[in-house]
């Protein structure tokens, strides 16, 4: 049976909300949509019934994204957040990522791109639109030199797939290898990283020059 979800479009311009609602509409485990200008509304709407998941735009008019994801995981930390923005400034990523969320869309991404998103956060994996990685990848700063962080050429090869998005089973198809081997190799890399989760490893990735990024 699909797994059915709630959802909470956290949005100050009404159009974007609109428009992030339309797409979701469409993909059909999602069940129940709701939205929110700023925090006090979303915050309304959470103690009503906590959702599934959050698509929270990075900024809010005066408010930042990862402020209020910060205090929105601090009293539901079972909720996932999704960063949204239109924004390739690898400053908001990282601020996303440090404060809790799970995923980084650009708002321009397609459906399908969607809700593949979805269902990999759904899974209690990570999903990052490859065209900010790829950018992401130009312009944060690389410091290959200090890192102390070793990695076998098989993880280097799972990191740079993880990086591109790719689920698990999608890795492990790739390289001839079970879901299994390749989810063991996703939990030694982020010991070895020292991350929190699979998006501040990819950070971390980045920025330490782990991977080579086209």
């Amino acid at each position: 049976m699909e797994q059915r979800l709630s959802a909470i479009i956290v949005d100050d311009f009404e159009m974007s909300r609109l428009g992030m609602r339309q797409m979701l509409s469409g993909i059909s485990c999602i069940e129940k949509l709701r939205e929110a200008s700023n925090s006090k509304e979303l915050m309304d709407l959470l103690k009503q019934e906590e959702p599934d998941m959050i698509f929270m735009d990075v900024q809010l008019g005066d408010e930042q994204g990862y402020e209020i994801t910060r205090q929105v995981l601090a009293k539901y930390p079972d909720t996932y957040v999704l960063a949204i923005t239109s924004s390739k400034e690898v400053q908001h990523f990282i601020e996303m990522m440090e404060a809790g969320a799970v995923a980084f869309i650009l708002k321009n991404i397609s459906h399908t791109d969607l809700e593949k998103a979805i269902c990999e956060v759904a899974k209690g994996n990570s999903y990052f639109s490859k065209e900010f990685i790829d950018v992401a990848g130009k312009l944060v700063p690389r410091q290959p030199k200090r890192s102390k962080i070793a990695l076998s050429d098989r993880e280097k090869e799972v990191l740079w797939y993880i990086c591109q998005g790719s689920s698990n089973q999608e890795i492990a198809d790739s390289l001839g290898l079970s879901s299994h081997t390749i989810d063991a190799h996703r939990k030694n890399l982020i010991s070895k990283t020292g991350a929190r989760n699979t998006a501040s490893m990819i950070t971390i990735a980045i920025r330490d020059g782990l991977i080579d990024v086209p």
